[in-house]
């Protein structure tokens, strides 16, 4: 393998990719960088997710921009807003020492206004959904008349989410002697009609073998009962303390669902899907690249564009019904040189799903056993011993305090020590362990057994009297963007307690109401003033108006959780206080 030198990019592109750290091109970018800088000819290039496609048009596309044109000469087509996002902001990256290259990024879900202000101050490259873009050309601020280069990003995944007509009206209106670039992780029957349509003795070209799983992933299967599926998320995660990945699920609701549950199990998690605000969408994205977030739940579209490198996991709590879905999903591990896991939670039925994806993406699943409590408590004390033994010591802080340590530590033997101390770290983790029962693989004749109506009853209802619960109501609702689990997280800040039940929650358009613990009900009324939400002072009182049940039961009870400390939700790695019985039921 060369370096981006030999490739025939220029001065300032080779300082940029130098500075972001990349020191030799990768197997699509060694192909299509020297073919696209030499010639305008059409490309094809088939390539999975995490192989450096954006480089591979993007350096080119930088490259051949003509300063004295202020007018959009590259259009690069991406399926989501995220993609679109960090496609943008890959090549602002590349284009630092190009002055004369202006970059924009054109999507839903935020102003188009600004977008138009942009446009029109003159910008070269534009990188835009399909939606967005065919809007700004209807409405004549984005004119293709003089584009010379089209690309299209994930065209399988753009034409899978039915923008096929948005596709092409855009192609249509752009010039004959474009040279089009056409990049996709499969070349679907969809994929090959469009190429054929829009595209010219096209040269293609083929970086993995079409389907085909990463080498360094390995692929697992956890055979369990549809009621299991959830526990055994939480085992795998408590079984790898350093886990660092994507929860795949198949339908938005499905995703909230678990991410609630999750989060209010002390996890340090998230969930990304559709019906999230930009804003909040940008929000999470950003703390799950920062890794202040651990575990992602998120939907197939939505983790679009969502470029890390370092996942070690990813987990299918629902199998896709389409191989090739799994196949972009396991792609998001094992990226950089790195080894990954792909672990699929499945159940007797789906069995279909595990042969055709082995089938078609030339893969073996590895079957496993869900971690007993044994296991995990193992795994997560030696965790925590390995993190004492690497805190670092301020010897001039802590010796003002030593005397009286020592103090009170002198009936203690060296072996009662070690033993108190790791039972204040990791009681209520060995409590919920050695209380429960371990998952076990699931059986045909469990299967046949199985009452089928739990896969849609994600949670159970809880039986304690309405009579323990007051209505309260908050000044914040809908218009201020508040979530049933934001509202939790607020009550978090005020109650300090992990035995406060939050009930239903019903949110309205400028105020929410919802059911809490009676004996949580004047201790946030005292205190709710101290707390801020998005500039607003929260204001808690007695309501008597009561809480919707249509949106209980609609909701599958998903805002019936228990309370806990804010910091339990906030810090997951190498924590064992997080855990607790409350009711038999493991919270974490």
């Amino acid at each position: 393998m060369g370096n981006f030198k030999d490739l025939g990019i220029n001065k300032g592109l080779l300082m940029a990719v130098e500075e972001m750290g990349f020191t030799s091109p990768t197997a699509v970018q060694e192909q299509a960088i020297p073919y696209l800088l030499k010639g305008k000819k059409d490309l094809i290039a088939l390539a999975q997710t995490g192989t450096g496609k954006t480089a591979a048009f993007g350096l080119p596309c930088i490259q051949q921009v003509d300063p004295k044109i202020k007018h959009v000469q590259t259009i690069i087509l991406c399926p989501t807003r995220e993609l679109c996002i960090q496609i943008s902001k890959d090549l602002l990256k590349f284009a630092k020492h190009l002055d004369y290259v202006k970059i924009i990024a054109v999507y839903g879900g935020t102003s188009i206004e600004n977008q138009i202000k942009s446009i029109k101050r003159g910008v070269q490259i534009v990188v835009g959904t399909p939606g967005r873009t065919k809007d700004l050309i209807k409405r004549r601020v984005l004119k293709l008349d003089i584009v010379n280069k089209v690309v299209l990003d994930e065209a399988d995944e753009m034409l899978s989410m039915g923008f096929k007509e948005d596709l092409n009206y855009i192609l249509n209106t752009t010039s004959e002697n474009r040279q089009t670039m056409l990049f996709s992780a499969t070349m679907s029957r969809e994929v090959r009609s469009i190429s054929k349509k829009f595209m010219k003795d096209a040269e293609e070209i083929t970086v993995e073998k079409l389907n085909s799983g990463a080498k360094n992933v390995e692929h697992h299967v956890y055979n369990v009962n549809s009621r299991d599926k959830y526990d055994t998320l939480k085992r795998i995660a408590d079984f790898n303390p350093d886990i660092y990945g994507i929860v795949f699920c198949r339908t938005r609701r499905e995703t909230q669902d678990i991410a609630n549950k999750f989060m209010n199990d002390g996890y340090n998690a998230d969930a990304i899907h559709g019906e999230l605000s930009q804003g909040q969408r940008d929000e999470v994205m950003s703390k799950f690249r920062d890794k202040s977030l651990q575990i992602l739940i998120a939907t197939d579209v939505a983790a679009r564009g969502l470029d890390v490198d370092s996942l070690t996991h990813v987990i299918n709590y629902s199998l896709p019904d389409d191989p090739e879905v799994y196949t972009h999903r396991s792609g998001r591990t094992g990226r950089a040189g790195k080894s990954g896991i792909s672990i699929a939670i499945s159940n007797s039925r789906e069995g279909r799903k595990l042969k055709s994806i082995e089938n078609k993406s030339q893969i073996n699943f590895i079957r496993q056993e869900v971690p007993s409590g044994k296991e995990i408590c193992s795994k997560q004390l030696l965790k925590l011993i390995e993190k004492i033994q690497k805190v670092k010591v301020d010897e001039k802080q802590i010796e003002p305090f030593l005397e009286d340590i020592y103090l009170k530590l002198e009936s203690f033997s060296r072996e009662d020590l070690i033993k108190h101390f790791v039972s204040a770290e990791f009681n209520k983790f060995l409590d919920y362990y050695n209380n429960s029962k371990d998952v076990k693989s699931e059986t045909k004749s469990e299967t046949k057994s199985e009452n089928r109506s739990e896969d849609r009853k994600p949670f159970k209802e809880r039986s304690r009297s309405r009579t323990d619960f007051s209505n309260l109501s908050v000044n914040i609702g809908r218009t201020n963007g508040v979530t049933p689990i934001e509202l939790i997280s607020l009550v978090n800040r005020i109650i300090k307690s992990n035995e406060i039940e939050i009930g239903a929650i019903d949110i309205r358009e400028s105020y929410s109401i919802f059911e809490i613990d009676a004996k949580a009900e004047s201790d946030l009324i005292k205190k709710g003033p101290k707390i801020n939400f998005n500039g607003v002072s929260l204001e808690i009182k007695i309501s008597k108006e009561k809480v919707e049940r249509k949106f209980q039961r609609d909701k599958k009870s998903k805002s019936n959780f228990k309370s806990k400390r804010s910091g339990s939700q906030r810090e997951f790695k190498g924590r064992s206080d997080r855990r607790s019985k409350n009711n038999g039921r493991y919270n974490g």
